[in-house]
């Protein structure tokens, strides 16, 4: 395995991490050997990319098959009106290079499916779900589940958020427990609409539980679905019990 060391610009670049004692030099050095796949480049995966690259997370993989849109452009912090038209994983890794050319970025062109989420993920540690449909949500579940990864997860509907974290290396509860089955109707940000601030305070939230998942530090939020809404700032954290009947409808059961 290649060594990672610390280097004296990154002693200054990451200073005010590397003060804290739960981090340290040997805290950024497991941010840098992170290997992490963000699995939708929209509103919540802009702000995660961002915020885990600005940490130093060395290796990212970032999936998405959709051009950007003026539409995106509201909540999508990592587009300008200049990347209409352009991939979003493509604009998304020339951002990234502008932060750090250290990043090993790996871009996926495509939509996650069952033939080709193996492919993608099998190398990358922690997942993270910020895709817009159930299907997908199921898929990358039971993939992250049956693999023991971690599977940091979002969504977001108008003005409520959750975020999830899975750890599949341990016996957990898994998005099948909290939701079984899809709901008879899609609910995406299309159809529903969204507050603008809300994808950056749920993108957000999930770049630290990834950070957190990385240095093992903090209160453990695994199995735990945090719920929160933008119009009166309320945070609550539910315990999720695990469902032995959910595994009937795991695609890899």
């Amino acid at each position: 395995m290649k060594k990672i060391s610390i280097k004296s610009e990154d002693l200054q670049k990451y200073s005010r991490q590397l003060i804290l004692r739960k981090i340290g030099i040997s805290g950024q050095k497991k941010i840098f050997k992170a290997k992490v796949l963000i699995i939708g480049a929209g509103g919540l995966g802009c702000p995660l990319i961002l915020y885990l690259a600005y940490s130093g997370v060395g290796n990212l993989g970032i999936v998405d098959n959709d051009k950007v849109e003026l539409s995106n452009l509201s909540r999508q912090v990592l587009f300008t009106k200049k990347d209409i038209g352009k991939f979003k994983v493509s604009v998304s890794k020339k951002f990234i290079k502008k932060i750090s050319k250290k990043i090993n970025i790996k871009t996926f062109t495509k939509k996650i499916d069952r033939k080709n989420i193996h492919r993608i993920a099998k190398n990358y540690d922690i997942v993270c779900d910020g895709t817009d449909n159930f299907e997908s949500r199921f898929l990358i579940n039971d993939y992250c589940m049956k693999n023991k990864k971690i599977l940091v997860s979002s969504a977001i509907n108008k003005f409520d958020g959750q975020v999830f974290n899975f750890d599949f290396r341990r016996k957990t509860p898994c998005f099948r427990c909290f939701m079984p089955k899809s709901p008879n109707e899609e609910l995406n940000c299309e159809s529903d609409g969204i507050m603008t601030t809300l994808a950056g305070i749920a993108g957000s939230l999930q770049a630290n539980e990834v950070i957190k998942s990385i240095l093992n530090i903090g209160k453990n939020s695994h199995g735990n679905i945090m719920i929160f809404n933008a119009l009166d700032s309320k945070f609550r954290k539910i315990k999720l019990l695990r469902n032995a009947n959910c595994k009937r409808n795991c695609i890899y059961a």
